[in-house]
């Protein structure tokens, strides 16, 4: 039987949409090109990441979602509503059940603001769940056993860091600081040392091809083109893992900061539990050279970084759609 329900890893940096019984059925950036002025929408996803630092005066690359919540409403539902067209999953009457991922430490009224976009864009109910239980499941962790697992999800805009046991969230801890922050810090750098200004692509790109977080975890160099603040023309650097792994210490304390606060909340028993099973690391800020490494070494505890870990809140949003009956008429907001 064809159902019509689908799970959306609303993420600061990238929508996944998971379609019941077809898998993972789009992946595009969370970007929004829109007019100036008129507020006409011009291109969504793929297209409009394209044109970040390329468009001219009257165009705009708009990044909706801030730290995994909505920044900006109508450019939100103008996107979901953009996806959810792509995908086919509107019938003529019928519209589809969605669940959406949110981080941990949201208010009531952002959770509200994400239900009534997902409402707007055609969803029929709405369901949210935390995305650090949900990341869990799409790593294939058994959280529904009496036991302690502990997921830590870097996304884009947030880092949610969880101990689960019994199909629920013991304790957890949600920053403002993942994959976005990492690409401001590289930036700024360049900027400090070199002199040099850089876009935001230019910043991802050295952060994929280069960086590692781990010292002498990496050794690679990348060739970098950006505008000289001095003299105002174009010029080329060299950057080196080294000097990234220095320019990304700062941000990545903070996540490790966080996940020894959530440790040290953590019930002995489920704290031994930890240690057996390890922790999982999931969400794009997941893949970041060495992050496994200096976890791993800070927290005394085995880290592994989950298979396809940008996915696993989409797969998650999978399996929990397969008993979306059970919970239906419980977690709908």
């Amino acid at each position: 039987m064809f159902s019509r329900d689908v799970g959306i890893d609303l993420g600061t940096a990238n929508v996944l949409i998971h379609m019941r019984g077809k898998g993972i059925v789009l992946s595009e950036p969370a970007v929004v090109a829109m007019e100036r002025g008129s507020g006409r929408v011009l291109e969504v996803g793929e297209s409009a990441y394209r044109m970040v630092g390329r468009t001219p005066g009257n165009i705009q690359a708009i990044r909706p979602l801030k730290d995994g919540v909505i920044a900006d409403f109508d450019v939100t539902e103008a996107m979901l509503t953009h996806f959810i067209t792509k995908i086919k999953v509107k019938g003529f009457l019928s519209k589809p059940r969605m669940l959406i991922c949110c981080p941990t430490n949201i208010t009531k009224v952002e959770q509200k603001a994400i239900k009534e976009a997902a409402e707007k864009s055609g969803g029929k109910r709405i369901y949210l769940e935390e995305e650090p239980k949900v990341a869990a499941i799409g790593a294939g962790m058994d959280i529904f056993q009496p036991s302690g697992n502990m997921v830590i999800d870097i996304g884009g805009g947030t880092t949610d860091v969880a101990v689960l046991s019994m199909g629920d969230i013991v304790n957890a801890e949600s920053i403002k600081m993942a994959g976005d922050k990492f690409d401001v810090a590289i930036l700024q750098y360049i900027k400090d040392e070199y002199k040099l200004l850089i876009g935001e692509r230019t910043s991802e790109n050295i952060k994929i091809e280069v960086a590692t977080v781990f010292a002498g975890g990496r050794d690679e160099e990348q060739s970098i083109r950006g505008r000289d603040i001095v003299s105002g023309l174009p010029r080329t650097i060299t950057v080196n893992s080294a000097e990234i792994e220095k320019a990304l210490r700062e941000p990545v304390s903070l996540i490790t900061q966080a996940a020894r606060t959530v440790l040290e909340q953590t019930p002995p028993e489920l704290s031994a539990d930890i240690i057996d099973r390890g922790v999982i690391l999931t969400g794009g800020g997941a893949m970041i050279h060495g992050i496994d490494q200096l976890l791993a070494n800070e927290l005394m505890v085995p880290v592994f970084v989950a298979e396809e870990p940008m996915n696993c809140v989409a797969k998650g949003t999978g399996m929990m759609l397969e008993n979306i009956d059970k919970i239906d008429g419980k977690k709908a907001i």
